[in-house]
């Protein structure tokens, strides 16, 4: 990751942000995902896309996002299944939580919906609320700041639990 960056296509890219992004890869890689070496077209979503999938799999899942703008960043893990990590999200720190709560990525019953069902819908409850969240712009961190690293990876690794061999 730190010789990609050094290349002079990502020197638009903040000190601080590379240092996320330097940071986050050698955890991403200590819990058994990569982003195959490879930044690629961010197409609609910034300029350029890291991608981290599981590390030695030949499934494609994606796992996690960085899409990296031309001012900013911003990370996106791939979360389903909220209502099974109910405990945790509740009791996670305010600038986890607020992915989870807040009004970004709230459903707003687009082209996509038909006669109520939207299979891009994240349904689930927190703080006995009902929420629903378009899977198209959900869990998304802008700005994500290395001083939080621990939070992040520890909200990734409680959907995605490390596996024991």
């Amino acid at each position: 990751m730190n010789n990609i960056l050094k290349e002079e296509r990502f020197n638009f890219i903040s000190n601080n942000d590379k240092m996320f992004l330097l940071a986050f890869n050698e955890e991403m890689t200590k819990l058994g995902y990569d982003f195959g070496d490879k930044i690629g077209s961010g197409f609609c979503w910034g300029k350029y896309m890291i991608i981290y999938m599981k590390s030695g799999v030949k499934s494609k899942k994606v796992f996690a996002r960085v899409y990296i703008r031309e001012a900013s960043i911003v990370l996106r893990f791939f979360l389903s299944e909220i209502d099974k990590h109910r405990e945790y999200v509740e009791h996670a720190p305010s600038h986890i939580k607020e992915i989870f709560v807040g009004n970004y990525g709230n459903c707003q019953r687009c082209h996509n919906d038909k006669d109520g069902v939207c299979m891009f819908r994240k349904t689930y409850t927190l703080d006995d609320r009902r929420i629903e969240k378009c899977n198209g712009t959900t869990f998304e961190f802008h700005n994500p700041s290395i001083h939080k690293i621990c939070d992040y990876i520890a909200l990734f690794t409680e959907f995605y639990p490390k596996k024991k061999r």
